[in-house]
């Protein structure tokens, strides 16, 4: 993967809503900003349960965006990731939709995970309660087929998110076959949603349990054999995500967030260094994505501490609520339909107050950091928390995932703010240090630096946490030192 920052985006969200339109604002308003671009589901249909992670059909662009060839346009110009979609179809697909009407004389009925594929019919209380699921109540939904009886069907998500059976012939024939639709669009990378869920086995979490590892591995080698490489997308604590970066290309770095919130919130860089230490390095940095801000992957799991202390953790929430007054906990938790068990719905702008020096200071800080930063749309435009969208829908993390019209992004573009994050993005993207060797500095207390070195060329993060002074300094053409700022 090209060592330049990605975007992350839906492409109704952003602009006139075709992926040409996406091609061309790359090339001209963005600019040398991005080296990769993350397409956010663009399956038909992008407006189902789930904002387009419940896809009816997996292989066919939604006809509102575009189709396959305007994709391999936008490969010409940039490396583009997709989503492959692990766990679950749409209740409404010809697939599930057979099944409702057939039944096991169906011919997807080998494909659909029910109930009785996992669990005896005397599965016990106790081993369905240790069923881990992002969302409170059953990991079930009981349909009635035609004949007028009823099963009960797996739905890890949303009763309209029909999990899989990945390990059934017709599973991995239709996760492959998705594969090949990318590898003939020129798609290089994949982003596995959902993986964690899809293998299932009594007695378990049912969430990244071993079985679960070699199944990601497995269908990594798919991947690759294709030339497609594969980032995982797992919230979970923090072991698991360096466990789980062993056996694949990229993990994302989820612990980053909430890592640069307790270094600028509490003026400390200890909990963010000690991670840096041990974190992988074949991962993608975010500080914003198209869900929450993620706490579980800080926090403490079964007794075991966590990279941040609970009752600290604890803080940094109300925190951002309060930064946000409070409409961050209109779309968290019982407050919004979709219950995430383990995120803050915010914006990254609003949970850190609307202060834009502090926002140019956490971009800061991700770019310095080792990884493939990745940039969300919402984080692009320095985006407030949605609640007219969020009043309209009632899904929580619609809250940060506006829809911006060309004039917005044109009105955003022009303002200093701006200005100056594309100042850092254009020099994270061409210095030859970003390609060296990674440091985080022995400072002060109330100091974060951060060098990186490549033979004779080197830049350097300081930040004085006290005052909140930032200085990026580089080594120049001609070897002198110079600042950014």
């Amino acid at each position: 993967m090209i060592n330049k920052i990605q975007l992350i985006t839906y492409v109704d969200r952003l602009g006139n809503g075709k992926i040409s339109d996406l091609n061309a604002m790359l090339s001209n308003e963005f600019r040398g900003l991005f080296g990769g671009v993350h397409i956010l589901p663009f399956f038909y249909p992008i407006d189902g349960a789930d904002a387009g992670f419940d896809p009816i059909d997996h292989t066919h662009i939604d006809d509102r965006l575009g189709e396959w060839s305007d994709i391999q346009n936008l490969t010409e110009n940039v490396e583009v990731m997709s989503d492959l979609i692990v766990n679950h179809i749409s209740a409404k697909s010809e697939k599930f939709t057979d099944f409702i009407e057939k039944g096991n004389s169906s011919e997807f009925a080998d494909l659909i995970l029910t109930k009785d594929k996992v669990f005896s019919a005397d599965a016990t209380k106790e081993q369905i309660s240790k069923i881990y699921r992002p969302r409170p109540g059953s990991p079930f939904t009981d349909f009635q087929l035609n004949d007028g009886s009823e099963v009960a069907v797996w739905t890890t998500f949303t009763s309209n998110q029909i999990d899989i059976d990945v390990n059934s012939a017709m599973g991995q024939a239709y996760l492959e076959n998705i594969l090949d639709t990318f590898q003939k669009a020129n798609i290089t990378m994949i982003r596995l949603d959902a993986a964690g869920y899809a293998i299932k086995k009594p007695g378990t979490s049912c969430f990244m349990i071993e079985e679960t590892y070699d199944f990601i591995g497995e269908l990594t080698q798919k991947a690759k054999s294709r030339g497609i490489k594969v980032l995982v997308e797992i919230h979970s604590f923090y072991k698991t995500q360096i466990e789980i970066a062993k056996r694949v290309d990229y993990v994302y770095d989820f612990a980053l967030p909430v890592l640069v919130l307790d270094c600028l919130f509490n003026r400390k860089a200890s909990n963010l260094i000690k991670w840096l230490l041990v974190a992988p390095r074949n991962v993608i940095t975010v500080l914003d994505t198209h869900d929450g801000i993620g706490i579980v992957d800080v926090a403490s799991e079964n007794g075991i501490p966590g990279l941040i202390a609970d009752e600290d953790l604890d803080e940094i929430v109300e925190k951002i609520h309060n930064n946000s007054k409070g409409t961050s906990r209109k779309a968290t938790g019982a407050a919004a339909s979709n219950l995430d068990l383990y995120q803050v719905n915010c914006t990254y702008f609003d949970a850190l107050g609307q202060d834009e020096h502090a926002y140019l200071v956490a971009r800061a800080i991700q770019y310095f950091v080792p990884g493939i930063p990745q940039v969300y749309y919402v984080g692009l435009m320095a985006g407030e928390n949605d609640m007219k969208l969020l009043s309209e829908t009632n899904v929580g993390r619609d809250i940060n995932r506006h829809y911006y019209s060309k004039q917005e992004i044109d009105n955003h573009i022009k303002t200093d703010a701006f200005t100056s994050h594309q100042k850092l993005m254009q020099f994270r993207n061409t210095h030859d240090a970003f390609s060296g060797e990674f440091e985080a500095l022995e400072t002060a207390a109330k100091n974060l630096s951060i060098k990186w070195t490549n033979e004779s060329s080197w830049a350097l993060l300081d930040l004085n946490l006290e005052d909140m002074t930032l200085d990026i300094s580089y080594s120049g053409a001609n070897g002198e030192s110079t600042s950014l700022f």
